[in-house]
């Protein structure tokens, strides 16, 4: 049997972390045991499921780089066929038509609160003779009365559920549309799915599904329920835990390498090992291995992650993802160094590629005021001959590599008779603007000569104007 696994979500919003982990869980089983992985669109909600939500689930499963084997399959182009398996399941007598009014049922529900009792559809139009005219009905599947559904999760283990316990769900509404329960189980056989791995908030409808997918005489794939993910403070995660748009993440600078790393840290381990790369994560990935209990979202750790992702990544790669934000910045990087060098002399102290990009925009373009805090400690009024000093020892170097670059730098303290605190710090804020860059052999390389000396020459003209 090939392993067929499926990523099916709703296009009612963007594709939020949750979605993404089981997302990557699926395919990561699917990569695992040779098989395939189905992106499926579940698009029948048509007054909530849009375009741009669609576009933003490609979106963030291509930046991901979660490839699919087949699809994306829409629901919305399948809705002759579920007709077809409504019409089956009435013809059996496994489903009947429900004329009960919104009012009725809502009476129903109130004298079974009042008994004490679970509210639930009585079954009252089972069998019903007396058919009401001007109602379009709705249809109900009916569930099995006595017997228990059974089935052994992959992650939660034996589940039994008493079908006493579940009433007649709706499978089509009124207008005919099916519903989810109805769909999804149509489309896992027909697609042949062999694992259904989804978030535990869906193991209440598996006992449904697995009765309808038995009605249509089939057997049920194998489940796999995996726990929901938490917030920092123990609560269902949220946009103030960091539950955004997977995109988001793309935004804040974060590599798509380091969020499936995290992604796959929620709910899973292997030992006590942090860092997987992709193919490490296919063969070792086991659904026995997934945690039963909720995973909490760490914003620090993943953090730590994208840090050790942007230092040990191969440069280029870095600098492919990295290009996104310099466009976003506006920032025209053929007017200056190597993406790469860049990269190279700020990744030790970058956590985002954001935080990288702010930080190597001196590299490229010009400020126009310095840092308040840094010039005010760097700025007095012997900062003119230091400046001076440097700029006429650059001036001299003919080849802009580290070492004239430090010799100059050197000779100048020697000159001045001043520490080396008291000649680099001006001139880090004079051609960088900011009191924190590289090493200043290598930011004055990277730089250049002609803009390095023009910074210094208008720090000079600045302070001579300040102390006038």
């Amino acid at each position: 049997m090939k392993v067929r696994t499926r990523f099916a979500p709703s296009p009612t919003g963007y594709l939020h972390i949750g979605g993404a982990r089981t997302a990557l869980f699926s395919w990561l089983y699917a990569k695992k045991m040779g098989g395939d992985f189905i992106l499926r669109i579940e698009d029948t909600d048509r007054e909530r499921s849009t375009q741009a939500s669609v576009d933003a689930i490609m979106d963030g499963m291509k930046w991901l780089d979660l490839d699919f084997d087949e699809g994306p399959i829409y629901q919305t182009d399948r809705f002759d066929r579920y007709k077809e398996v409504i019409q089956q399941l009435l013809d059996q007598g496994d489903a009947y038509h429900c004329y009960c009014s919104k009012e009725e049922l809502e009476t129903l529900r109130d004298s079974q609160w009042a008994a004490k009792q679970k509210p639930r559809y009585d079954a009252r139009c089972f069998g019903r003779e007396d058919i009401p005219e001007g109602i379009e009905p709705v249809v109900r599947f009916r569930n099995p009365q006595d017997g228990t559904v059974i089935f052994d999760d992959q992650v939660r283990g034996h589940i039994e559920i008493s079908n006493n316990e579940l009433d007649d769900l709706i499978i089509a509404r009124s207008d005919g549309t099916p519903t989810y329960n109805l769909t999804v189980v149509v489309d896992d056989l027909d697609m042949e799915i062999t694992h259904v791995i989804r978030g535990d908030d869906h193991i209440n409808n598996t006992p449904r599904q697995i009765n309808i997918i038995r009605a249509l005489g089939k057997e049920p794939p194998i489940y796999a329920h995996v726990p929901m993910i938490l917030g920092d403070d123990g609560k269902r995660l949220s946009k103030r835990h960091g539950a955004v748009g997977v995109m988001q993440y793309r935004d804040d600078g974060y590599l798509p390498d380091a969020v499936i790393n995290y992604l796959v840290r929620l709910g899973w381990s292997h030992g006590d090992q942090e860092v997987f790369s992709r193919e490490e994560m296919q063969q070792l990935f086991l659904l026995d291995d997934v945690n039963k209990s909720a995973s909490t979202f760490n914003t620090e750790k993943l953090q730590w992650l994208n840090q050790h992702y942007i230092k040990e990544m191969p440069v280029d790669e870095v600098a492919k993802h990295l290009q996104w934000h310099f466009d976003d910045q506006d920032i025209d990087v053929t007017n200056g160094p190597a993406t790469t060098e860049v990269i190279d002399a700020l990744k030790e102290r970058a956590k985002t590629l954001k935080e990288l990009t702010a930080s190597a925009r001196y590299f490229y373009m010009d400020f126009d005021a310095y840092d308040e805090k840094a010039e005010k400690k760097q700025f007095k009024e012997p900062t003119v001959a230091i400046l001076q000093a440097l700029y006429d020892g650059l001036s001299e170097v003919n080849e802009w590599d580290l070492e004239p670059i430090h010799a100059v730098i050197v000779q100048t303290c020697e000159d001045l008779d001043l520490k080396l605190g008291k000649v680099g710090p001006p001139l880090r804020v004079a051609v960088t603007g900011t009191a924190m860059s590289p090493s200043l052999d290598v930011t004055l390389k990277l730089i250049g000569k002609e803009r390095s000396l023009r910074r210094i020459n208008n720090a000079i003209a600045y302070l001579k104007d300040k102390f006038a």
